[in-house]
């Protein structure tokens, strides 16, 4: 029989006597065992039972509002790597907060208690961590609200403990040269992809042949479900025409395997540290691509046609990506020292004053 894995269901094997191996089944959150073989209607029966028992068991508290918001509407249309972050972080907020009764989130003073857990959070698993787990839990405080299940949410605006400036961390010329060098060829044509698009990594990494036209890559971005049309620069023609198509992705692991986040995240840790590159991650070959594009001279409405940015977010991008670069700056002096109408500046130069009284006279 092959192996069976359930969601919210634990599979147990145990050998008997005559050497064959007996698989039982159990319902994670209650402990219930269930008979049967999955799919069967024996089976179906004690998993509905399990969860009705889960559900009575849960109503009205916390537990059974995180229950509610990641069976939404509005929680699936989240991206697949959202949503399970998202679970793993609610799964640690159940520890601490799951019986606690729904009318309880209406007192003012339950900020206090969110805030006491997540410095308790804050110093086993750092500020980031902490913050995040209570973003996420104010996020589905205002689901609730905006549902009619809590008239408050108190954890929305807090301060946040993590204070990350990535304002400056783009990847430079001398940085992408080191990289290529030594980085396989997988990962040099996921920056070459990245950097001339602009996209995220995980739509990158489901990037399929379908997408290529030729000319063109056409897709619907995974977080924001917004669609974009990027006509590709002939050196992005180049890598993708001299590809195999034996596969349907474009990017694949070196074996033609579909890449796993976890597998690729820790690849391009270890070709960026052969390369001396510390401090920059994948996700800032897209602020580099923004700001290389306003380098070209690309107005904010053509760099958000293709990044998928709305024109603010791209505005803000730039305003924190573009204190790195000297391009715009040395673009600007060259303007400056060639313009007619800034002669008179370029020709000033510091005198004494003796200098400037034998000027004078000499002109007597």
């Amino acid at each position: 029989m092959p192996k069976t894995k359930i969601p919210g269901v634990n599979t147990v094997k145990k050998r008997l006597a005559d050497g064959s191996v007996q698989r039982y089944y159990y319902h994670r959150a209650t402990g219930r065992r269930l008979n049967g073989q999955p799919g069967s209607v024996e089976f179906l029966s004690d998993y509905v039972a399990a969860e009705k028992t889960l559900t009575d068991r849960h109503a009205g508290t916390f537990n059974s509002l995180i229950r509610d918001y990641t069976l939404s509407p509005e929680f699936e249309k989240l991206a697949e790597s959202t949503r399970t972050e998202y679970r793993r972080m609610l799964t640690k907020a159940e520890a601490k907060f799951g019986n606690l009764p729904i009318p309880a989130l209406e007192d003012p003073r339950v900020r206090h208690d969110f805030l006491t857990w997540r410095a308790s959070v804050s110093r086993e698993s750092g500020d980031r961590e902490a913050d995040n787990r209570l973003s996420v839990i104010s996020s589905m405080l205002t689901w609730a609200r905006e549902n009619g299940r809590i008239l408050h949410n108190h954890v929305a605006g807090f301060r946040r403990l993590h204070k990350a400036d990535r304002s400056e961390l783009i990847w430079l010329p001398s940085h992408i040269e080191a990289f290529m060098k030594v980085a396989p060829l997988e990962l040099q044509r996921a920056l070459i992809l990245a950097l001339h698009t602009g996209q995220r990594q995980a739509d990158l990494l489901g990037l399929s042949w379908n997408n290529y036209d030729g000319s063109t890559i056409s897709l619907r971005q995974g977080k924001t479900k917004r669609r974009v049309d990027i006509p590709c620069t002939a050196a992005l023609r180049r890598m993708l025409d001299g590809l195999d198509r034996d596969t349907n992705l474009v990017l694949t692991t070196k074996t033609k395997l579909p890449w796993k986040a976890r597998y690729f995240k820790a690849q391009w840790e270890s070709a960026t540290k052969a390369a001396g590159i510390s401090g920059l991650h994948f996700h800032d070959l897209r602020g580099t691509a923004i700001t290389m594009l306003a380098e070209a001279g690309c107005s904010t409405p053509q760099i958000a046609a293709i990044t998928g940015h709305s024109l603010k977010t791209v505005t803000t991008i730039l305003d924190k990506y573009l204190a790195r670069t000297r391009t715009l700056a040395e673009e600007a002096v060259a303007l400056f020292e060639n313009a007619r109408s800034t002669e008179f500046a370029n020709r000033l130069q510091t005198a004494t004053q003796e200098t400037v009284s034998v000027g004078a006279k000499s002109l007597k």
